[in-house]
């Protein structure tokens, strides 16, 4: 009986075939789709927007960066036209109207303008300010008047408030952080001979005198800070904004200034260039809404590192002995369920795992044998990025395990036989002839460890990640790579910026830009795992990996 011309379709297997490329090119649509969202929204927040003022029906005038336009529809009776649309304007001065952000209705304009003398104002706190300079002051004395002399003078003091902050970080971060560290080595010191009963002997002595000269140090310290702050404050600036409302604050709260409605091409890409490296260099400011996201990268980047350190060994070294030594029988195949299992545990339960076994049994004992001068308060009983990293490192084992398993099967058994028949025992044919072959097979593993934990937050959160770190876990003090400090994480700013912040709407932008980094973070992570995978595997080519 001869076949339909469908059913021969159907037996040569075209539909599936179809079907499958379908699902991928509309899984790879959508994934580009979301990447080219993040990448539009991300990427766009450094561009210096132009400001735009709106004169309203009333009379009121509004200034700020148009954000977004939307379509509102209209009721029979409502006094707007069906369909009308209203703008979104970033006004910015949130110190006098405690909004970022104002909707305008397109029906409410009755002028649009672009005033290119109009200056935009970043400032440590409160956001941007938009609007013009209307004095500024030494104390007493005016030292200029009107926008167009307050520009020059302002740019004159600047340099000089940007200098001072230089010292200040100088101060803060070698000056009085050093005297803080040499303070607590000598507390903790003091606190060890009390424990030892040797309360009254000439060290404690020496140490309480070296603590004195310490303590007149920092006194020193401080007296300089305190006095470039006030000198921060000495020079007083008066701003009007579009509305005629009137804002005095110190030149020194400003990070920088510049004229956007008077900017050509050129210069907004030079500070295009600026802003985007200032998010990357820079520590956030204004509950992680503004500045920049470094720590959250460091510690994302060095948590993955010390995971790989953790988990690329127990996860290799378990593979080899499931494949090349155990006796492949019930245990071992009960062991291989257990272990793919493992892999599907929800990351919360690491977490959970983490704070009970890592932190409060491993950390709470090691204070006990190694700290006891700190305690009550905990060193290693406490969340950390070596704890973060470990719970992580054990999330992703079972991917490591598989994988270098996979690899270890891909090795021909000839290269074993051939090993062992020219005299290698068989732990020298595992390292020298099977490890290297496997090895594409083991980097396999690393991979998709590294990428699946560079974005976990659960685990994070219960074990050492936080909102903002005081200080980074590398530093210029012994032992340098501090493991028991907390961290930051760009999921974590991500969850905390965009679910925690008081001020949603102007958080918004910074979500995009540390999705875009994260994005980045993960891939550049991963093309290096790729390149030594490749590198591997044309060195040796005889695997089938």
């Amino acid at each position: 009986m001869k076949k339909s011309s469908m059913s021969r379709f159907l037996d040569s297997g075209s539909l599936f075939i179809w079907l499958c490329g379908g699902a991928l090119g509309l899984s790879l649509l959508m994934i580009g789709g979301l990447l080219l969202v993040i990448l539009i929204n991300g990427m766009g927040y450094f561009w210096p927007k132009d400001l735009v003022q709106f004169t309203l029906k009333d009379g009121s005038a509004v200034l700020g960066e148009r954000v977004a336009t939307e379509a509102i529809p209209g009721s029979e009776s409502s006094a707007q036209p069906k369909g009308h649309e209203r703008v979104q304007l970033k006004v910015g001065n949130r110190d006098l109207y405690g909004l970022d952000f104002r909707w305008v209705d397109q029906a409410d304009i009755v002028k649009e303008e672009y005033p290119s003398d109009v200056l935009a104002f970043e400032r440590w706190e409160w956001g941007n300010f938009y609007g013009w300079i209307k004095e500024i002051q030494d104390g007493e004395t005016l030292l200029a008047s009107g926008n167009e002399k307050g520009m020059k003078e302002l740019f004159r003091l600047l340099e000089r408030t940007n200098g001072m902050r230089e010292q200040i970080h100088e101060i803060e971060q070698e000056g009085i952080a050093t005297v803080n560290h040499r303070l607590e080595q000598a507390r903790l010191h003091l606190r060890s001979l009390e424990l030892s009963g040797q309360s009254a002997t000439g060290e404690r002595t020496s140490i309480e005198a070296q603590v004195k000269d310490l303590e007149a140090l920092y006194d020193v310290q401080n007296t300089s800070l305190i006095a470039f702050y006030h000198e921060l404050d000495r020079f007083q600036m008066t701003v009007i904004d579009a509305a005629g409302e009137e804002q005095t604050f110190p030149v020194g709260t400003l990070v920088k200034v510049w004229l956007p409605n008077s900017m050509d091409v050129g210069e907004k890409l030079y500070m295009y260039v600026q802003n985007f490296w200032g998010v990357l260099s820079e520590e956030p400011r204004e509950a992680n809404t503004e500045g920049g996201i470094f720590p959250a990268i460091f510690g994302t980047v060095l948590m993955v590192v010390i995971m790989s350190i953790a988990v690329v060994p127990f996860g290799v070294l378990a593979a080899i002995y499931l494949k090349e030594y155990a006796k492949q029988g019930v245990v071992t195949r009960m062991i291989r369920i257990a272990v793919n299992n493992l892999a599907g545990v929800p990351s919360i339960i690491f977490g959970v795992f983490g704070l009970g076994f890592f932190i409060y049994a491993v950390g709470g004992t090691l204070d006990q044998l190694f700290f006891a001068e700190a305690l009550p308060n905990p060193t290693f009983g406490t969340g950390g990025i070596l704890w973060a990293s470990l719970t992580l490192a054990l999330m992703t084992v079972p991917v490591v395990i598989v994988a270098t398993e996979e690899g270890l099967s891909a090795v021909p058994r000839e290269y074993r036989e051939g090993s062992l028949a020219l005299g290698a025992t068989k732990l020298e044919s595992l390292w020298r002839v099977v490890l290297p072959c496997a090895m594409p097979g083991i980097l396999t593993g690393l991979i998709l460890a590294v990428s699946r934990a560079t974005g976990e937050v659960a685990p994070l959160m219960l074990t050492g990640v936080v909102k903002l770190a005081p200080s980074l876990p590398v530093d210029g003090f012994f032992p340098f790579l501090h493991l028991d400090r907390k961290f930051m994480h760009l999921g974590f700013h991500i969850f905390d910026v965009g679910f925690q912040s008081p001020n949603v709407e102007a958080a918004k932008p910074m979500v995009y830009v540390t999705a875009f980094i994260l994005v980045l973070v993960v891939l550049l992570l991963n093309m290096a795992a790729i390149a030594l995978r490749t590198r591997m595997k044309k060195r040796y080519a005889g695997s089938s990996v």
